[in-house]
């Protein structure tokens, strides 16, 4: 139910920023802004996702990993993925310090997961374990997809706000300049919804993936160890918020940044001590 309820916001969430992207189009352009609006939407989905693992991948210059590198990520990996009696994904180790993880990829056949160099120095393989239970969630949820295309919707947005800045973009055919009713709604609404497409999807899957992760493993304490370890490393070194991997850090199994105070509410992640509290919850459960 859970996770059907996560599905169905999701799915409005969407279906509210497409309709917005074509009144966006129609404002500015008319018939024509329209179309353009729905081929750019519908391009810029392609991208996201067809390419949406590599663009990712690169974003925080990961490398892909043999077993012989690291033995004990691959046992854990291969040891999920079979009792899942899914593929196993690929495995790519980010050269970063900061302690992160992240799935991506348009299915469970496609998928690969990401931890960093930081990740694999501060937790112990039951904590690893939780946390690729985690991510291995995300894949199987068929998160990935939806995070992809909120992406590329989000992009979309983004994209045509910065174009009403270089393009004179007029409402009508014989009307030169820019309209000023399109301008207010790519100026104002397109990164307010580009805004929400990344809190109302993230911050669900989050909760929805802790859950199915916990449920993966059988350990909901081995990932809460594994989250408040994080929290505590991604506080001592956080990573830098360079436009490069903003659109990648709602991947990652935590906020990559650092977020104190107003900053907090416009995390793309559920507060750590929330997300501890529902795995010890459904550790009770389980005992």
């Amino acid at each position: 139910m859970h996770r059907h309820h996560n599905g169905v916001r999701t799915a409005v969430l969407l279906g509210a920023l497409s309709a917005l992207i074509l009144l966006v189009g129609r404002a500015v352009g008319g018939a024509t802004g329209l179309t353009a609006a729905v081929l750019v939407a519908l391009a810029t989905n392609g991208v996201a996702y067809f390419a949406s693992a590599t663009i990712a991948l690169r974003s925080v210059r990961a490398r892909p990993v043999s077993e012989f590198e690291a033995p004990g990520l691959y046992r854990v990996v291969r040891e999920l993925s079979t009792a899942a009696r899914r593929p196993m994904p690929r495995l790519y180790v980010a050269p970063t310090a900061a302690p992160n993880a992240f799935a991506t990829g348009r299915n469970p056949r496609h998928a690969a997961v990401c931890v960093t160099e930081g990740i694999l120095g501060l937790l112990d393989e039951r904590e690893l374990r939780g946390v690729i239970g985690h991510e291995l969630s995300h894949v199987y949820n068929r998160d990935i997809l939806l995070s992809s295309v909120a992406a590329g919707l989000a992009s979309v947005v983004v994209w045509l706000a910065h174009l009403a800045w270089l393009v004179p973009l007029g409402g009508d055919d014989d009307d030169e300049g820019v309209n000023p009713l399109g301008m207010l709604l790519l100026l104002v609404l397109g990164p307010v919804a580009a805004t929400l497409v990344r809190l109302g999807v993230s911050r669900a899957r989050e909760f929805q993936a802790d859950a199915s992760g916990a449920a993966v493993t059988g350990d909901p304490l081995a990932l809460a160890s594994a989250l408040r370890k994080i929290e505590a490393g991604v506080r001592r070194l956080p990573l830098v918020p360079e436009p490069r991997l903003r659109t990648t850090s709602a991947l990652m199994i935590a906020n990559p940044f650092r977020a104190d105070g107003p900053a907090r509410l416009f995390s793309t992640h559920p507060p750590t001590e929330e997300r501890v509290a529902r795995l010890l919850e459904i550790a009770g459960h389980q005992r």
